[in-house]
């Protein structure tokens, strides 16, 4: 005769509360039903499980020894509809984030905390690459998302606009414009400027050539074959600056100074969106994106 975990479970329950009737009201059940069932368990195993008297119920020592067999295969059942529900729910399980850009400092460096902080149970790994890389990897399934520098829409993916960052001039502490509080768009159109040849470089090498380009004439643009990190090492000591934004300010190099970039409506500002599969239906992934949508007050639906 077939029996479930729910006849087990009611059969611990009348152990533990030595009565059919106590252990009933405990677990919210008929006593009738919980009765049928102990008799069906007795039944399956074809041995008694319980002795019955007018004081309630005491375990047979076939009973006592199924019942100890029982109770950490009920635990383990329970654990596993636990886990299975939390990831169902996007309370645990595994979020992976492809970034391009730095995270010592900023919003993506504070989102990235605050999740972890709050989604203790959700195991996150961050892969750092190039925008191409990391499209390549949300193709193939290999992150679940990338937060990327920029608007650029990009076939075949969701794409919502997360937040803004400021962006600063790096300067070596003798350059002239280090002596000012922030930096004007006009102040930087005779400067020297040298990029890291990987990203973010490429995507603040196009602004700079939309902000300072003249009839005629382009701003005097570098590209580094090293790191943003290599770049900013040895800028103290050079004569070019660097275009960074907020997040690559946490760390400091020798003999460099950030200063705000404006223009003529204030702080310059770079976009940072995200991107996303429209099929991927991990729900850690889904609970991520309500995480953001709630902490920078967005409207948009991203679902």
């Amino acid at each position: 005769m077939p029996f479930d975990m729910r006849h087990i479970r009611y059969v611990i329950a009348a152990a533990d509360h030595g009565s059919f009737y106590r252990a009933a009201r405990a677990i919210g059940v008929e006593q009738s039903t919980l009765s049928r069932s102990v008799l069906r368990l007795e039944r399956a195993l074809g041995s008694q499980i319980f002795d019955l008297s007018r004081a309630g119920v005491t375990m047979t020592a076939a009973g006592a020894r199924f019942i100890y067999a029982a109770r950490p295969l009920v635990a383990s059942a329970e654990q596993m509809v636990s886990a299975m529900r939390a990831a169902g729910q996007g309370r645990a399980g595994l979020l992976k984030l492809g970034l391009n850009s730095s995270v010592s400092a900023g919003n993506l460096r504070a989102t990235i905390l605050a999740w972890r902080a709050d989604h203790s149970g959700v195991d996150f790994e961050s892969v750092e690459a190039d925008r191409g890389a990391l499209l390549a990897a949300l193709d193939s399934g290999k992150i679940d998302i990338a937060v990327l520098m920029g608007e650029a829409s990009h076939s075949g993916y969701q794409h919502k606009s997360f937040w803004s960052e400021r962006i600063l001039a790096a300067l070596p502490e003798a350059h002239p414009l280090a002596a000012r509080d922030i930096v004007l768009w006009t102040d930087l159109r005779l400067e020297r400027f040298i990029l890291p040849a990987g990203d973010p470089g490429p995507d603040i090498r196009d602004m700079l050539l939309g902000r300072l380009s003249k009839s005629g004439s382009q701003p005097d643009i570098s590209m580094s074959e090293t790191s943003r990190e290599a770049v900013l090492s040895f800028l103290g000591a050079g004569r070019r600056i660097s275009i960074v934004c907020e997040g690559s300010i946490g760390v400091r190099y020798p003999d460099v100074v950030y200063r705000p970039v404006h223009g003529e409506q204030g702080p310059a500002l770079i976009v940072y969106s995200g991107y996303w599969r429209h099929d991927n239906a991990n729900p850690a992934l889904k609970r991520f994106l309500v995480f953001i949508r709630q902490r920078y007050a967005l409207i948009a639906d991203f679902s």
